[in-house]
């Protein structure tokens, strides 16, 4: 009999690059005492993703620097951001961190998928990937 992988609670199956997953890692590791919450989330969403080589990674996944269109489906609202490491973020540029609910939410997904997922204070939330940009080569 065919065994299957099922997302873990629901969640979606979410594809990484080993190289991409060991720097999350690292760097969720490092800052566990200063953002104890979110470096949990994010070691948590690493530890369930799919591997792959860099050029097999599926079309539109969510990559370091790639710029994200989703919606929340609890609100409605549409939102676009880069999702970049915490030196980089600037929440008025739409710069979002990796080591923030979100960022760790959005990290692995491909378009079309959904995820529920809590926001910084707690509540649920239903966001809907509808595309991604890669990275901008430069």
């Amino acid at each position: 009999m065919e065994q299957h992988t099922l997302p873990v609670d629901n969640h979606p199956v979410i594809h990484l690059t080993a190289a991409e997953c060991d720097a999350l890692s690292e760097l969720a590791l490092s800052a566990e005492h200063r953002h104890p919450h979110s470096s949990a989330m994010l070691l948590a969403e690493l530890e369930r993703a799919e591997l792959c080589e860099p050029g097999e990674l599926p079309k539109q996944t969510v990559a370091m620097n790639s710029w994200i269109d989703f919606i929340d489906e609890s609100t409605g609202t549409r939102r676009t951001v880069q999702l970049v490491y915490p030196l980089d973020a600037d929440i008025a540029a739409g710069r979002v961190s990796i080591l923030t609910p979100i960022g760790a939410g959005l990290i692995g997904m491909t378009a079309g998928s959904s995820i529920r997922w809590p926001d910084r204070d707690g509540h649920d939330r239903l966001l809907r990937i509808v595309s991604v940009t890669p990275p901008r080569e430069g």
